[in-house]
C-alpha cells in the first residue's frame, strides 16, 4: 500500500501509487515507527522541492526523523502547493528561482529565509490552502501556474489550461468560470520573470 506522502497542487498530503519527478519536505511530519503523517502538516516554514536522486545517496522513506519525504507529480505541482527550490541540492536551480524572484517581485539580496517568509504567508489561510485572484486572464499566466476551476486544479502551459492527476496532465480547450489562483502570487510573478519549472512530459 503506498504511503501518505504524495502532494497535490493545493498541499493536500495523500497516499498514492505514482511517485512524481521530485520529492520534497516542510520538515518533520511522520511517525517513523508506524510510517505515518502526524496530525502537523508542516514543521518548518521552508517547504522544499529536492531532487529524488543525489550523490548516490538511499534513504528509507518515512524511515527516519531528519524529514518526510514527500513527492510531487512535477515542480508545477510543489511550487503550486508553496515549495521552492532547495538550495542544498538543487543549488543551480535555486539560484535561478531566487534571481528570477527578486526580479519578478522588484526586490534584491534576499535570503532564502525571506523567500520562506512570504511564500508562507501566501500557502496558508488559518492552516488550509490559500487561493488568490488572477491578477490577469488564465491563457495569459505564465507557464507553470496552477489555477483551480469547479474543483480540479488545471496547469497553464502556452495559455493551454491541462488537467492535473497523479498520473499526468491531460488537454483541455477551456475551462469555467470563477478561476482562482493556486500557485502563490509571488511564485507566479517569479515565472512570468523568467523561472521555467521543471514539468512532467504530459504537459509537452
Amino acid at each position: 500500500m503506498p504511503l501518505q506522502n504524495r502532494v497535490t497542487p493545493l498541499g493536500d498530503i495523500v497516499a498514492d501509487p505514482h511517485r512524481g519527478l521530485f520529492t520534497g519536505n516542510r520538515g518533520i511530519i511522520h511517525d517513523p515507527a508506524t510510517k505515518t503523517l502526524l496530525k502537523k502538516r508542516w514543521s518548518n516554514p521552508a517547504w522544499l522541492v529536492c531532487l529524488c536522486e543525489f550523490r548516490g545517496r538511499r534513504r528509507e522513506v518515512m524511515g527516519g526523523r531528519s524529514w518526510t519525504e514527500l513527492f510531487f507529480l512535477d515542480e508545477a505541482t510543489a511550487l503550486a502547493a508553496g515549495h521552492r527550490p532547495c538550495f542544498y541540492c538543487r543549488r543551480d536551480d535555486a539560484n535561478r528561482f531566487r534571481a528570477a524572484w527578486e526580479k519578478g517581485n522588484g526586490v534584491a539580496g534576499l535570503r532564502a529565509k525571506d523567500i520562506d517568509a512570504v511564500l508562507h504567508r501566501e500557502r496558508l489561510d488559518r492552516g488550509q490552502k490559500r487561493l488568490h485572484p488572477l491578477p490577469v486572464p488564465p491563457e495569459k499566466l505564465p507557464d507553470g501556474a496552477m489555477v483551480l476551476a469547479a474543483g480540479e486544479s488545471y496547469l497553464i502551459v502556452k495559455g493551454r489550461p491541462l488537467r492535473w492527476s497523479f498520473a499526468g496532465y491531460r488537454n483541455l480547450e477551456s475551462i469555467v468560470a470563477d478561476v482562482m489562483l493556486i500557485t502563490p502570487p509571488s511564485t507566479v510573478r517569479a515565472l512570468a520573470a523568467g523561472f521555467q519549472p521543471v514539468l512532467h512530459p504530459s504537459a509537452r
